[in-house]
């Protein structure tokens, strides 16, 4: 008489059980947000130049900064130079400014650039939303952690920046986190 085999449950069934129950939940968190979409064009050379931001999400590399700035010159080799600029705690503190380097990813629309301020780490910068004179603009990361408004002047309009706001949140951008960065007054 030979012995019975006993079976083992089988591995497989409950990998497959859970490849399924992942793909699932990432597919629903994908559609918790529809994709991210940017402005049709930017022009880089009307682009560049000076900008204050005049709010954004919570960053842990901006703790503490005030006024603000960005300052960004298009290169020969067609990638961006940045120059970021924090005043710590007030807006006469001291400044610390950081170099960095932007890299179009998308050269249908201009935009959506990968930003670098220290190698081998890149960050996104997508434009979300731009002035048709480039006098304002929403920027952020596709992951919706990044959001930054941005304005040529110091303050921006209340009717302008409830637009972009406006915009951020139906976009899926966590707007009421955002901090307000005290900028000088244009005198």
């Amino acid at each position: 008489m030979s012995t019975p085999r006993i079976r083992k449950p089988s591995f497989w069934p409950a990998a497959a059980a859970v490849v399924a129950t992942s793909a699932a939940v990432y597919a629903l968190a994908r559609r918790r947000h529809a994709p991210l979409t940017t402005v049709p064009h930017v022009d880089l050379h009307r682009y560049a130049g000076h900008w204050y931001e005049i709010a954004r999400l919570p960053q842990r590399f901006e703790k503490g900064c005030t006024h603000v700035t960005a300052e960004y010159r298009p290169m020969a080799d067609g990638k961006i130079e940045v120059h970021n600029t924090c005043h710590h705690d007030s807006i006469n503190g001291p400044a610390e400014t950081v170099r960095g380097v932007a890299r179009v990813v998308d050269s249908k629309t201009n935009a959506k650039l990968k930003v670098q301020f220290q190698w081998p780490f890149e960050g996104d910068y997508w434009i979300l939303a731009l002035d048709e004179d480039y006098r304002f603009a929403l920027v952020g990361s596709p992951d919706r952690k990044g959001l930054w408004v941005l304005s040529r002047e110091p303050q921006l309009s209340h009717p302008a920046l409830a637009n972009l706001l406006g915009m951020a949140r139906q976009k899926g951008f966590a707007v009421d986190k955002l901090i307000y960065t005290q900028q000088p007054e244009r005198g």
